[in-house]
């Protein structure tokens, strides 16, 4: 984790070059976030999979892996950021933003081996505040997630437990167990 001695500025943040693994920027400190470990890396990669072979097709969702989302007076990264289609952020010509000034629909967050959940949540609250519908804390170690969407008060989601989506997916679920099943490698059918 980067902390500078002295605070800065949004725009001296976004105008420096990025880091590996990514930087994110809170209340004038920059925060270096965790490399991916394996457990991450499939459920991040698997969750983006299974989201866009719901959402894409029919023009409903797209989601990203680690897409800077600069909102408000942050600049973070959610480990996946979905949007519905109406609020893609998308330049003159139709195609992505290279710089996405907008708070995603809804954000997963998925911890890492010994990484605390407090900076996760803050930033789900954050976006929540800045007009986010839905924000997953996944925790792969306990197998659990967390959920956080507006005007109701976070929720813990186990086992058969299905799983809160945006209202374009309603014709969709995942339960927990599915979703941690995507940690495995042996035949398993959702």
């Amino acid at each position: 984790m980067q902390v500078p001695t002295k605070l800065i500025s949004l725009e001296e943040f976004l105008g420096l070059p990025e880091t590996e693994p990514a930087s994110e920027y809170v209340d004038g400190k920059i925060y270096q976030k965790l490399m991916p470990q394996g457990k991450h890396s499939k459920l991040q990669t698997s969750l983006v999979s299974q989201i866009n072979q719901w959402g894409e097709a029919e023009q409903l969702t797209y989601a990203f892996t680690e897409l800077r989302c600069t909102v408000g007076d942050r600049s973070i990264i959610p480990d996946v950021a979905v949007f519905r289609w109406a609020n893609l952020p998308l330049d003159e010509n139709g195609e992505i933003c290279d710089r996405v000034e907008q708070a995603p629909d809804w954000a997963i967050e998925i911890l890492s081996p010994e990484q605390a959940a407090t900076r996760p949540i803050d930033n789900l609250l954050f976006l929540l505040q800045q007009g986010m519908s839905l924000g997953w804390l996944v925790d792969p170690y306990e197998r659990v997630v967390f959920a956080f969407q507006k005007n109701f008060v976070p929720a813990t989601f186990r086992g058969s437990d299905t799983l809160p989506l945006l209202k374009e997916l309603s014709t969709h679920s995942l339960t927990v167990t599915e979703l941690f099943n995507f940690l495995s490698f042996s035949k398993q059918l959702i």
